[in-house]
């Protein structure tokens, strides 16, 4: 990888019109070996930044201890020795700047796809990696890489996520890795705070898929207001070749507007006029089939991910697959197999009389899909649910995660979700006030594994539970540390087999 002196990185800047002031003394030729805001990863010849409501001069301090000969940060600090310095107007800007020269915009490199909305971005790129994945392999290539809420790979690295969108640096190592890595393709998730806070500038994507929106995200630390929060969303388009739309979402018109700011704009949905029309959407036993009509064909198609609201990502999964140009085959074969670690994972006791589906669904518009799915498809399952809420974010979720699955359930399980700082008992009774508005029994259960074998070993006649906010996920975070614990697909599995041997005939 080629590198770049600390003349080059104030080169940069400037073009950009962010430096308010630079001292290089005299190091102008000095190559930059590093690039971090992590004082504890700062080696020798590393540019380091200094970011961070709660940034404090001693990370820059340790930074420089360990060999960063170079820091770019918003105002100047007093150190021992005179280390070279840039000052820019806006970090967070000037951050993108510094990853794309630092690591050779690696994205010119990748087809690189992009997934937005409030709800099913992950289920979206898993559905996407799978039609790629296949299309791939067919030809001899390597599996895509993707950076998702789930999980990442990148040709290098597997890890669980903790965050949707990695900031800037982060996301351009895992680019850079899976260019080095011989891959081709990227599918990830963009989220709203990516975009307002400049995590994906200088960024360009071939494909940008607006899924939906609808209220989430508001509170002091994230977005302000909607208006915030849906203006952030849109800023994709902005930065893609083909714009990617749902007919069905809501604001439509506004969606559509903002994306003319891209090179080609394609709709899919299931209104008449999409361009990737889905139609005869209907489930035949464990299986939602439905047809694909656009000008090159008009199709049959299946999923055996459960969710007839899933029908709208693997449009957009197919609107993602035809701007390359994969054939249909794969786009069939990959939506079939596709499946997306802890989204709507269902297992089924013996007798058939507890169901249980482990889901991400974390917002309005997800609990709403998913609870108006279920009593579609189960008609004749009581409904139990099991959430929390996380924090001290997003603090509306409460309201309307209450009310829906009051409004949906027999009964709720309120349980801890990413508690944080916040006390458990408080966000639990914030919610139980719209549970009990809407007349619905519920239980307070702080320990997510212990409500789990409540509601499975106390269920009457057919139950169907719906166990949502953590899917997959082994950690919880409680203050600033993310703890480890059992996933709710490992005590889903493991009450549903003590279920079992407790109602053998």
């Amino acid at each position: 990888m080629i590198t770049y002196t600390q003349q080059d990185y104030l080169n940069t800047l400037t073009k950009a019109g962010l430096v308010i002031d630079s001292n290089l003394y005299g190091h102008d030729s000095d190559a930059i070996q590093g690039l971090t805001y992590n004082s504890k990863e700062a080696t020798a010849g590393t540019l380091f930044v200094c970011k961070g409501a709660a940034f404090h001069p001693q990370y820059l301090a340790d930074a420089v201890f360990s060999g960063a000969t170079l820091y770019v940060s918003e105002q100047k600090y007093e150190l021992d020795t005179k280390v070279p310095y840039i000052l820019v107007s806006d970090i967070r800007k000037a951050m993108p700047y510094l990853g794309k020269l630092f690591f050779n915009d690696p994205s010119k490199e990748l087809n690189l796809i992009g997934v937005g909305g409030t709800k099913g971005k992950s289920t979206t790129a898993y559905y996407v990696k799978a039609i790629v994945d296949d299309y791939l392999a067919s030809i001899g290539k390597k599996e895509s890489a993707v950076i998702s809420s789930i999980d990442v790979y990148d040709g290098v690295t597997k890890v669980e996520s903790h965050i949707t969108t990695p900031e800037n640096i982060e996301l351009l190592q895992h680019f850079r890795n899976a260019v080095d890595s011989d891959i081709d393709f990227l599918e990830m998730e963009v989220s709203s705070q990516a975009l307002k806070y400049n995590r994906v500038d200088q960024i360009t994507f071939d494909a940008a898929i607006f899924l939906n929106i609808s209220e989430d995200h508001i509170s002091p630390i994230e977005h302000p207001d909607f208006e915030d929060y849906f203006s952030s969303k849109l800023k994709m388009f902005a930065q893609t070749k083909h714009a990617l739309i749902n007919t069905n979402s809501d604001y439509f018109e506004r969606v559509a507007e903002s994306a003319k700011d891209a090179e080609n704009v394609i709709t899919f949905g299931t209104k008449p006029g999409s361009d990737i029309l889905g139609y005869d959407i209907k489930k035949i036993d464990h299986e939602i089939h439905f047809r694909v009509s656009c000008d090159r064909f008009d199709e049959d198609f299946a999923l055996t991910m459960p969710g007839l609201f899933n029908v709208e990502n693997a449009l957009a999964a197919i609107a993602a697959a035809y701007v390359f140009n994969i054939p249909v085959k794969f786009m069939k074969s990959g939506l079939y197999r596709a499946r997306s670690s802890g989204r709507m994972e269902t297992y089924m006791s013996a007798d058939k009389n507890v169901i249980a589906v482990v889901d991400y669904a974390h917002n309005k518009l997800s609990f709403d899909k998913l609870f108006s799915s279920t009593r579609k498809e189960y008609p004749d399952y009581d409904i139990i649910s099991i959430f929390g809420c996380p924090g001290k974010k997003a603090v509306i979720r409460r309201h309307d995660l209450g009310t829906i699955a009051g409004m949906y359930s027999k009964k709720v399980y309120i349980v801890a979700e990413d508690p944080g700082a916040e006390p458990v008992e408080q966000i639990s009774k914030d919610i139980a006030q719209y549970v009990e508005a809407q007349h619905c029994p519920y239980e307070m259960i702080e320990d997510r594994g212990e409500a789990i074998r409540k509601a499975i070993m106390t269920s009457e006649g057919k139950s169907i539970l719906l166990i949502t906010g953590k899917g997959n996920e082994t950690r919880q975070k409680y203050g600033s540390e993310y703890l480890d614990c059992p996933s709710d697909v490992e005590y889903t599995k493991k009450y549903l087999a003590e279920y079992d041997a407790s109602h053998q005939a």
